[in-house]
C-alpha cells in the first residue's frame, strides 16, 4: 500500500464557451492527488491522506478519487472550502494562482494525522508550504521515516511561498529523512541555487535522486552511479500533472519490482531504478498529450 500525503484541490483550468467567451472549468487536482490518481490507474493499491471539505468541490475530489480506486479513508473530512487553484496556460506550461485560505486542506493539523500501515508514504506539493497542514505531512514524515520507504517531491510554487525560511527549514528536514527525492531542474535552482542535483546527497539520507528535465527526461542518481532516461515522445498538450504522474509511474515500478521499502531501495540496483523511471517517463508522456492532469490508466501503456 502507498500512502499519498497532501493536497487535494480543484484546479480552475481555462476554457473557452461556445460564444467565445473566456472561462474557467472546475476539475479535481492537486500535486498530491494526482500522483494517488495516478498510481490507483496503474493498478497500484494507493491511499489518499488530505483535507477534504464537504463542500460540492469535495464532493468532485471524492468522486475523482473512488473513479480511480483510490482509497479517501484516511482523509480528514471538515466543512471548511476546498482550495481553489486558477490554471494560466503559456505555450503549453501552467502558472497557477491558490485560493487556501481557511480551507479544509490547509487546515489539517497535527492532532488530525492517521496511523497508518503503508508500505511507502510519498509526500510534497503546496501542502508543505503553509501552515498548519506544513507541520503536519513534517510530523507525519519524520513520524515514519525511520521504518517505512519515503519519497519527497517538493514541486516548488514560489509565487505561493510566504514564510521562506521555515519552508527551507521544513524541506531540509523532510528531504533529510526521505529515501528518494524528486527534483525538477527548476526546483533544484531554488533549492540551492545550482545545477547539481548531486550535492543534495551532502545533507540527507536519500539512496535516490530524481532530476526531471521535462522533454529531456530524467536523471537518476545514487551515490555511487547515475544515469539518463530519455523522455517518451509526445504530442504536448499542457504539462499540468506530468511530474506528478512520473511520481506515480516510478513509485509503481518500484512496487512492481519489489522496491517500495527501505531494504529494496537500498538493494534496488541502477538497472532497477531505470526501469522504474521509464514506466514513469512512459506514463507522463500520455498525460501530456491530453488536457489537464488526466493520468493514463494501465491498459493505456
Amino acid at each position: 500500500m502507498i500512502l499519498c500525503c497532501g493536497e487535494a484541490l480543484i484546479d480552475m483550468l481555462p476554457r473557452q464557451t461556445a460564444a467565445g467567451e473566456n472561462a474557467f472549468a472546475p476539475h479535481a487536482g492537486g500535486a498530491v492527488f494526482n500522483t494517488s490518481i495516478a498510481l490507483g490507474r496503474l493498478g497500484e493499491k494507493v491511499q489518499l491522506f488530505t483535507g477534504l471539505s464537504s463542500d460540492l468541490f469535495g464532493d468532485v475530489l471524492r468522486d475523482g478519487l473512488t473513479a480511480s480506486h483510490v482509497d479517501a479513508s484516511l482523509a480528514h473530512m471538515s466543512d471548511r472550502p476546498t482550495t481553489l487553484a486558477f490554471v494560466k496556460l503559456s505555450d503549453g506550461h501552467a502558472e497557477y494562482a491558490f485560493y487556501d485560505e481557511n480551507t479544509a486542506g490547509r487546515m489539517l493539523a497535527i492532532a488530525d494525522l492517521p496511523a497508518t500501515t503503508a508500505d511507502a508514504l510519498f509526500f510534497g506539493g503546496i501542502s508543505l508550504v503553509v501552515e498548519p497542514c506544513g507541520s503536519a505531512y513534517e510530523a507525519l514524515l519524520l513520524r515514519e521515516a525511520a521504518h517505512r520507504f519515503t519519497m519527497i517531491d517538493p514541486n516548488i510554487r514560489p509565487g505561493f511561498i510566504r514564510d521562506e525560511t521555515r519552508y527551507r527549514a521544513r524541506l531540509t528536514a523532510m528531504m533529510g529523512a526521505a529515501d528518494v527525492i524528486k527534483t525538477s531542474d527548476e526546483d533544484l535552482a531554488w533549492i540551492n541555487g545550482t545545477a547539481d542535483a548531486s550535492a543534495l546527497f551532502d545533507s540527507t539520507a536519500a539512496q535516490v535522486i530524481l532530476l526531471t528535465r521535462g522533454a529531456d527526461g530524467v536523471t537518476i542518481m545514487t551515490r555511487e552511479d547515475s544515469c539518463d532516461i530519455p523522455a517518451h515522445k509526445a504530442d504536448v498538450v499542457d504539462t499540468v500533472g506530468a511530474g506528478d504522474t512520473f511520481n506515480a509511474g516510478f513509485l509503481a515500478g518500484l512496487s512492481r519490482g519489489g522496491h517500495l521499502s527501505k531494504d529494496g531501495i537500498r538493494a534496488a540496483t541502477l538497472k532497477d531504478l531505470a526501469t522504474a523511471a521509464a514506466l514513469g517517463t512512459q506514463a507522463a508522456a500520455v498525460t501530456v498529450s491530453r488536457a489537464g492532469a488526466n493520468p493514463p490508466w494501465a491498459n493505456e501503456l
